[in-house]
C-alpha cells in the first residue's frame, strides 16, 4: 500500500548508526555556546587612548621631576612631550572620527550654564537628584577641556623658563600653572571614582580597554591601531634623541675639591 512505501521512505532516510535519543533527556547545546564572551561594544579607539595615558604620563613625570636640577633633563623632555602631545590632540579632535571631535566636547559644555542656573531652581532631594544626572556628564567634559586648555600656559611658560627670558617671577608662575593643572587632574579623576561608585560600573574601563560591557553597534568604527602605534614610537623617539644628545653634567673635580679642603685646613 501507498502507507507502507511512505513509511520505508521516512525510515531509510534516518542515520543507521544514530543511537535513539533517551526520553526526558535535554537538547545538547553546541560546545561554542560554552565558549562566548558577553557582548561588548568599542567607544573609544586606541590612538585616543594612547594619547590619554602619554599625555597622563608626561604630566605625571614632569610634576615628579620639577624641583631638582638632577632631573631638569627629564623634566624639559616631559614638559615638551605634553605639548607635542596636545598639537596632536588638537589635530585628532579637528580631523578625526565624529566621537572624538572637540566640537562634540563644545556641544557639552555649552550646556553648562542651562545647568548652573537650573541649580539655581532646586528646592528638594528629587530635583537635585534629576539635575545631578546631566550634571556628571558636564562636569566630566568641563574637566577635560580644562586640562587641554590649562597645558598651554603650563608648556609655554616651561619654555620660558628654560630658556631664560625671566627672572624668578616666572618659575612661580610656571609653578602656579602647574600646581593649577594637578588640582583639576585630581578632580578628573575624582569624578571618575565618584561615577564609578554611584552608576556601579567601572567608568575608567573605557579608557584601559576602548570597550564597555553591553551589546549594540560599535561607537568608535575603527581601531586605529596604527595611528596608535606611530603616535607611540614618535614620542619613544623623542626620548631616545633627547637622551643621545644629552649635554655630559661636568663631575667635580679632585683639584677643586682638596684645594677646599686645603682652605678649611688653613683656617
Amino acid at each position: 500500500p501507498h502507507s507502507q512505501v511512505s513509511i520505508r521512505m521516512t525510515t531509510n532516510r534516518l542515520p543507521h548508526n544514530a543511537p535513539p535519543a533517551p526520553s526526558g533527556s535535554a537538547p545538547s547545546v553546541p560546545s561554542s555556546a560554552a565558549t562566548l564572551r558577553p557582548a561588548t561594544r568599542r567607544v573609544v579607539d586606541a590612538a585616543t587612548r594612547t594619547l590619554h595615558w602619554l599625555m597622563a604620563l608626561s604630566f605625571t613625570g614632569a610634576y615628579i621631576t620639577a624641583d631638582g636640577e638632577r632631573w631638569r633633563l627629564v623634566h624639559v623632555t616631559q614638559g615638551y612631550t605634553l605639548a607635542g602631545l596636545l598639537v596632536a590632540r588638537v589635530l585628532w579632535g579637528l580631523f578625526g572620527p565624529r566621537q572624538v571631535r572637540l566640537s562634540v566636547l563644545w556641544r557639552k559644555l555649552q550646556g553648562l550654564p542651562a545647568w548652573l542656573q537650573s541649580l539655581v531652581a532646586v528646592r528638594s532631594p528629587s530635583a537635585l537628584q534629576a539635575a545631578w544626572r546631566p550634571g556628571q556628564n558636564l562636569l566630566m567634559a568641563l574637566a577635560v577641556g580644562l586640562i587641554l586648555v590649562s597645558i598651554v600656559p603650563l608648556t609655554l611658560s616651561g619654555y620660558a623658563v628654560w630658556d631664560e627670558w625671566g627672572g624668578e617671577w616666572l618659575e612661580e608662575v610656571h609653578e602656579f600653572f602647574g600646581n593649577a593643572m594637578l588640582m583639576v587632574v585630581l578632580v578628573h579623576v575624582g569624578l571618575i571614582a565618584l561615577l564609578s561608585v554611584l552608576r556601579r560600573k567601572n567608568q575608567a574601563l573605557p579608557m584601559l580597554t576602548g570597550r564597555v560591557p553591553g551589546p549594540g553597534p560599535d561607537l568608535a568604527k575603527h581601531n586605529h591601531r596604527a595611528l596608535a602605534a606611530l603616535v607611540l614610537a614618535c614620542v619613544l623617539g623623542f626620548w631616545a634623541w633627547q637622551w643621545n644628545n644629552a649635554p655630559v653634567q661636568p663631575a667635580a673635580t679632585s683639584w677643586g675639591w682638596s684645594e677646599n679642603h686645603d682652605d678649611d685646613d688653613d683656617d
